[in-house]
């Protein structure tokens, strides 16, 4: 790459565009994802063959109608686990990042608003969840990498603390319209059931509008490669992979932490995914109330609130201890809400205290995995490693999903199914306990921010 072709990191407007997409999708993944679809997924399941009726014979275990939101994420996941990594691939060596960003971006906007239209199938409410969700990883891939072509090592904890922040509030702003909207539903004129369907397309269109602002302010930049000849962009993006695959090999406490990331940030995504089913049921279905949609969001809002406290003060408290070190106080803290969820949740009371808990940790573990990770990624690869990455992000998580399908289907608890969840957790910090942060980012040919911040005065 040219010197006069290389663009200036730390640039304040496209750091803000940045940001601006965090803003934009994280609206649609609380309140469509996190919130409203899975208890309305659960609903048209349970009308169509009954609670406890199986939607699927698998051979070694059913999908039941309560575990076919969970089984919609763990197929979206799966069929992801190569595909992400390959077009993070393809991105190394194109300068079609942003656009494949933008591509995804509304094929997800799309999937999102269609659900506008499901009042009866659940199989198409299914599809149109795993598609949206698969877009909505996909994009991901090429946001993350954006990371690290906006910002220096020594700003990187900061901008990806502010960046899940400034989501958490936007992810907020959208919820209290919801709120709004499903409160008020009578004096609208209108059915819950409509509001919670006006609520799918709110959010996604929030997820469009404001992600045309991110990709107006992003830059386009040349990509550090160039296509060998005699291969073909498609062909490379398999070659990529796995020349990124024997990398890691090499990079062992890159790869460490990666598998740490898989497993406890699985373990996170699923109980964030599941939270809204399990409350609801907990609280509502299981004893023959009508569910509460208005309820559930004030959670999430609560969740939201806290999440954006919690990114910005465990930031600050990993500036003394260390990022690593913070992430594993926020993982014991993940498993003590596990715990307590399984044997003392009974009342709203208790689901208050809990999603705010969920939310204070939620921001911290996020943003400063994603900000640790970037930093131990060698030039040039920053798109075909957060491919990797992205198997385990926002609503990819696969092995806590199949868990929790299987533990439903196996015991009809949800309560069981969330206490296996913790495996994941205390994994994930045995592994990220015996990871050498500091020697992966030296192995990567890079800088700690403690040294990019003395050079960088």
């Amino acid at each position: 790459m040219n010197e006069e072709n290389i663009i200036p990191k730390n640039d304040r407007k496209e750091i803000f565009g940045w940001m601006m997409y965090d803003w934009a999708n994280s609206a649609f993944f609380t309140t469509v994802i996190g919130v409203l679809v899975g208890p309305y997924l659960l609903s048209l399941a349970q009308k169509a063959v009954g609670e406890d009726g199986v939607v699927f014979d698998l051979y070694f275990f059913n999908v039941t109608a309560k575990g076919l939101f969970s089984f919609c994420t763990a197929v979206s996941t799966i069929s992801m686990v190569i595909f992400l990594p390959i077009l993070g691939a393809i991105a190394d060596y194109t300068h079609l990042k942003k656009r494949l960003m933008a591509i995804f971006c509304y094929i997800g906007v799309i999937a999102g608003c269609a659900l506008f239209l499901i009042t009866e199938s659940y199989l198409w409410c299914s599809l149109l969840i795993i598609i949206s969700n698969m877009a909505f990883a996909a994009a991901n891939v090429f946001y993350n990498a954006f990371l690290i072509d906006i910002t220096t090592e020594d700003k990187r904890d900061k901008i990806s603390s502010y960046g899940y922040g400034l989501g958490y509030i936007g992810g907020v702003v959208m919820l209290i319209i919801n709120i709004l909207t499903i409160q008020n539903a009578d004096s609208l004129g209108i059915s819950t059931g409509l509001a919670a369907r006006i609520s799918f397309l709110a959010a996604s269109l929030w997820w469009g509008i404001f992600g045309a602002i991110s990709f107006y302010l992003l830059k386009t930049r040349q990509a550090e490669k160039d296509v060998p000849k005699e291969k073909h962009i498609i062909t490379i993006g398999f070659s990529e992979l796995w020349q990124t695959l024997k990398e890691l090999r090499r990079l062992r406490y890159t790869m460490l932490f990666l598998v740490a990331y898989l497993f406890y940030n699985d373990g996170i995504q699923t109980v964030i995914l599941q939270s809204s089913i399990f409350m609801s049921y907990e609280i509502y279905t299981s004893k023959g109330l009508p569910v509460d949609n208005s309820f559930l969001l004030v959670i999430f809002l609560i969740a939201q609130i806290s999440a954006f406290i919690g990114a910005l003060g465990f930031e600050r408290i990993a500036r003394f201890i260390g990022t690593k070190q913070t992430i594993i106080l926020s993982l014991i803290i993940w498993c003590t809400i596990v715990i307590y969820a399984y044997a003392f949740f009974q009342t709203k009371t208790q689901a208050y205290f809990i999603g705010g808990f969920i939310g204070m940790v939620l921001g911290s573990a996020q943003a400063l995995s994603r900000s640790l990770y970037s930093q131990m990624i060698p030039v040039g690869r920053e798109s075909s490693f957060f491919g990797l990455y992205e198997i385990s992000e926002k609503g990819t998580s696969w092995m806590g999903q199949l868990l929790f399908t299987i533990i439903v289907g196996a015991t009809g608890s949800f309560r069981q199914a969330i206490l296996g969840l913790i495996v994941f957790f205390l994994v994930g910090s045995i592994i990220l306990l015996f990871t050498d942060t500091s020697r992966a980012i030296h192995e990567a040919g890079n800088l700690t921010p403690e040294e990019a911040g003395k050079l960088n005065g």
